[in-house]
């Protein structure tokens, strides 16, 4: 069966006077794998532990495959998996009895738990490790360990924070595989990471925070379409004189070629233009080795959306009076229902 993905409309919450959230609209489809993607203190944190139903949101809807997590948190967790920045785990269990006891949780008959938590340790490459205690696990082992947690009652939901962080190259490479496969199913992945050359890789959709609210998408569009710069390697030359020899070639004036390390770096406004810029190059003769965007699609527009507050938020008025639904767990709570 298909999910109906994640749909987040004008939820807010805060902390006292603080307000962490201020105006969150967002929708994570299906089969797809969503960025969230934010400076520190942009609220993605306290956006997921609302989505995981371990906090009730002051104001807005949310609807996770249908269900919404403040009147139903428990029809919720059956089908998210949620994954936090840190493991959280029982210290003294080992990885294997972890998820043991994850499934039990979940209501699995002993032998099931037993036989998915053997699959979910091969799954995530931990199965040197079954018997060692979490606490002496490193962090990209407990985070992969975190993984197979939330993927233990196969959700249709899956909420990760920071899911690469500590991993070794090999591992971030097998959690893009994993992720891939996983929207693939037909789940909805919905994934918050600074790490955004990692988020390049494996997202289908991106969702951009700051200050507490969702960008715009056509300010997301304006920025994502600005110039990019891209790196340029000449065989044999330095890159001063590497440069110059860019420079012209493309007719250009020399001071709107930096240098930077090895490379010569040039802006264009668009892949088109950079591919006639390649063209251009290798007309004149010169030894092409590398020519590539020195930045992702997400990180330069995460760089031009730059960390102040949006001017729609600037401009609005102060969000109303804090007023939990009376249905609605608190944080503590829920956190002591999940412990």
């Amino acid at each position: 069966m298909t999910s109906q993905g994640i749909v987040v409309e004008g939820v807010r919450r805060a902390f006292g006077e603080v307000q962490a959230v201020r105006n969150v609209t967002l929708q994570a489809h299906a089969g797809r794998v969503t960025g969230l993607v934010g400076p520190n203190g942009s609220g993605k944190t306290t956006l997921l532990l609302m989505l995981a139903s371990l906090l009730a949101p002051d104001a807005g809807t949310i609807r996770l495959d249908g269900v919404d997590p403040v009147a139903e948190p428990q029809a919720a967790r059956a089908r998210l998996g949620w994954m936090p920045d840190a493991l959280g785990a029982w210290g003294t269990l080992t990885s294997r009895e972890t998820l043991e006891v994850t499934a039990r949780l979940y209501g699995m008959p002993r032998p099931e738990a037993s036989a998915r938590a053997d699959a979910l340790l091969v799954e995530v490459g931990l199965v040197e490790l079954a018997n060692a205690p979490a606490r002496v696990l490193s962090r990209g082992q407990k985070q992969r360990l975190g993984l197979a947690r939330a993927l233990v009652h196969d959700p249709r939901v899956l909420l990760l924070d920071e899911p690469a962080s500590g991993l070794d190259p090999q591992a971030r490479i097998d959690l893009r595989i994993l992720l891939r496969r996983l929207a693939a199913e037909g789940r909805t992945v919905l994934v918050s990471s600074h790490i955004l050359s990692e988020l390049e890789e494996v997202v289908d959709d991106a969702v951009f925070l700051v200050a507490g609210a969702t960008v715009d998408p056509s300010r997301v569009e304006a920025a994502s379409r600005r110039a990019r710069p891209w790196r340029v390697r000449i065989a044999g030359a330095e890159a001063s004189v590497a440069a110059e020899q860019v420079a012209t070639a493309l007719n250009i004036p020399a001071e709107s070629v930096r240098i930077d390390r090895r490379d010569a770096v040039v802006a264009f406004e668009t892949e088109d233009a950079a591919a006639v810029a390649l063209r251009d190059l290798v007309a004149a003769g010169l030894g092409v080795v590398e020519f590539a965007a020195a930045q992702g699609t997400l990180e330069r527009t995460f760089l031009d959306l730059g960390e102040g507050v949006p001017p729609q938020i600037a401009a609005a008025e102060p969000p109303p009076e804090r007023t939990p639904p009376a249905s609605a767990p608190s944080a503590t709570d829920e956190s002591e229902a999940t412990s």
